[in-house]
């Protein structure tokens, strides 16, 4: 699936300058409208100059406002594509809302994900003797998920921090590591990346941004998409795209390997002992 500019204008949100976060505030408030301004219009309503609203399509890498708005009005005849804001005066308005965002979260990142790249990362995962989940701050609890899932349908897969005694030590060749990371541009796992590439350790890397450093390294590249922020701030990484990635490259290696059902079957006859 090709990406959509709504997309990709939350995919460079977070590295953007002032003036241009600006006016993709305007643009993501109402996409649909967007396709029916004159650039004095939208540049009036973001506070911004008509050279700035052009210079933020070249930062697109559009040839200018008329690219624009074709792009956004093939992206608005999908209302998916839009983030639907919280209803602080109404509970019910906002969990809807919450869903429908979530929900897009969830089909974005899973319908863009290329078939191809992804037949080549389940090689590698069935390969591979060890499956490192590598990750930082917030994104940690998505790579210990990994690991507690991979490890109960009899991969082994780790997710320590130590990952310098895991490369140096035990991981080679015949294994891989999967990056989760949503800036993509963490320098410990960078430099993790690269002592595994040394050793030719495939790296898989999913990240919020397809142009940023671990993207760009990794020897394959999943993107999460993104439309969630704190009440009507700065959008921020959600983990709701990242666990669904790893929770369909853990029922794809089921559906591949029945064997994987007999793991699960035996991991659950050894944990009953410790439920009521």
């Amino acid at each position: 699936m090709n990406k959509n500019i709504i997309d990709t204008i939350y995919e460079k949100m977070p590295h953007m300058s002032q003036t241009d976060k600006k006016i993709s505030e305007v643009v993501l408030r109402n996409p649909q409208k967007t396709v029916d301004f004159t650039i004095s219009e939208l540049s009036k309503l973001a506070q911004v100059s008509d050279a700035s609203v052009s210079r933020f399509c070249k930062n697109l890498s559009l040839s200018g406002f008329h690219q624009l708005k074709v792009e956004l009005a093939k992206a608005s005849q999908n209302e998916d594509n839009y983030y639907k804001e919280l209803d602080k005066d109404n509970v019910g308005n906002s969990i809807k809302s919450i869903l429908d965002n979530k929900i897009v979260e969830i089909k974005n990142t899973i319908e863009g994900i290329s078939k191809t790249e992804l037949k080549e990362i389940m090689n590698i995962l069935k390969k591979s003797r060890i499956v490192q989940f590598a990750a930082e701050g917030d994104t940690y609890i998505v790579a210990q998920d990994a690991e507690y899932k991979f490890n109960q349908i009899g991969r082994l897969a780790i997710s320590s921090n130590m990952w310098e005694n895991a490369l140096a030590q035990n991981m080679s060749s015949q294994d891989c590591i999967v990056a989760i990371s949503n800036s993509g541009e963490s320098s410990r796992l960078l430099k993790q990346i690269e002592e595994a590439k040394k050793k030719e350790i495939k790296v898989i890397a999913i990240t919020n941004h397809s142009e940023s450093p671990l993207a760009l390294l990794a020897d394959y590249h999943i993107k999460t998409t993104f439309r969630q922020r704190v009440l009507q701030s700065e959008y921020y990484f959600s983990r709701v795209a990242a666990m669904s990635v790893i929770e369909l490259l853990f029922l794809l290696l089921i559906v591949e390997d029945k064997q994987m059902l007999e793991s699960i079957k035996n991991h659950e006859e050894l944990i009953a002992v410790t439920k009521i």
